[in-house]
C-alpha cells in the first residue's frame, strides 16, 4: 500500500503542470543545452544525455552517454564555439515524459547551416534528457 502511495504522490506533479509549462519547461532545458557549447562546458553537456542516448552523425550512430561525450568533446576545444542552435519548435506529449525539440544551426557568423531534432525524456529524478539527436542540412520544410 504504501508503494502505491508513493506512486501517485510522484506522479501528481506530472500530471498538475499543463501543456505549455511543459512546453516551456523543455524549450528552457533546450537552451541550457545549448548553452554549454557557447559556454565551452563539456561537462554540462554530459549532463544533458540520457543513459540511453543515441545521436546520428556523419560517422554512425553514438550509443550512450560516453560515446557521445567522446564524439563530442572535439566541438568544445578551443575559444569559441564552431556552432549554435536553438529550438523552434517544441512539442511534449499529454503524459508529460517526451518531448521533441527542432531548430536551426548557425554557423559562427549565425549563417543558417542546418537543422536539429531531438527527442527529450523526463526521466525518474524529474529531468529531461535527451535520447535521440539528428542534425541535417538547412530545409524550409514550409514553414515560415
Amino acid at each position: 500500500m504504501r508503494r502505491l502511495c508513493f506512486a501517485v504522490l510522484a506522479a501528481v506533479p506530472l500530471m498538475a503542470q499543463s501543456a505549455a509549462e511543459l512546453k516551456e519547461q523543455v524549450r528552457a532545458t533546450e537552451r541550457a543545452f545549448a548553452r554549454t557549447m557557447a559556454d565551452r562546458d563539456h561537462a554540462a553537456f554530459t549532463g544533458f544525455l540520457s543513459a540511453e542516448a543515441v545521436f546520428f552523425s556523419a560517422g554512425g550512430v553514438l550509443r550512450g552517454p560516453a560515446q557521445v561525450a567522446d564524439a563530442w568533446k572535439r566541438y568544445y576545444e578551443g575559444p569559441r564555439a564552431p556552432f549554435s542552435w536553438e529550438p523552434e519548435q517544441v512539442e511534449v506529449l499529454e503524459s508529460g515524459t517526451l518531448a521533441m525539440t527542432s531548430g536551426p544551426v548557425y554557423d559562427p557568423g549565425r549563417r543558417r547551416t542546418g537543422t536539429f531534432t531531438s527527442v527529450w525524456r523526463r526521466e525518474a529524478d524529474g529531468k529531461w534528457r535527451i535520447v535521440f539527436d539528428k542534425g541535417c542540412p538547412p530545409c524550409n520544410c514550409g514553414q515560415p
